[in-house]
């Protein structure tokens, strides 16, 4: 899930069997956890910091849609920019 230094800290089985347990509810429902997490994420970042984290999400998205239209392509010949590329990897 994570490919950043930066996050090599989680926990990740505790995280990925989150990941999955949310992706079991529907659409609607998921949608309702994210926006529940939202207050206590802003709390603890500054806008500034908010404003990068939502077009961190962005990012993402756009990524993975572009690795869903071209699969097997690998990453060299996709346009829009990763983790790797924005933190100079």
């Amino acid at each position: 899930m994570t490919t950043s230094k930066a996050t090599d800290w989680m926990d990740h089985p505790v995280i990925r069997n989150l990941v999955e347990q949310a992706n079991i509810l529907t659409l609607a429902e998921r949608i309702t956890l994210i926006k529940g997490l939202i207050p206590s994420i802003a709390d603890d970042l500054s806008e500034r910091e908010y404003d990068g984290l939502m077009n961190e999400l962005r990012l993402k998205a756009e990524r993975y849609w572009e690795a869903k239209a071209h699969p097997g392509e690998g990453r060299a010949t996709r346009l829009v920019p990763g983790e790797r590329e924005l933190e100079g990897r």
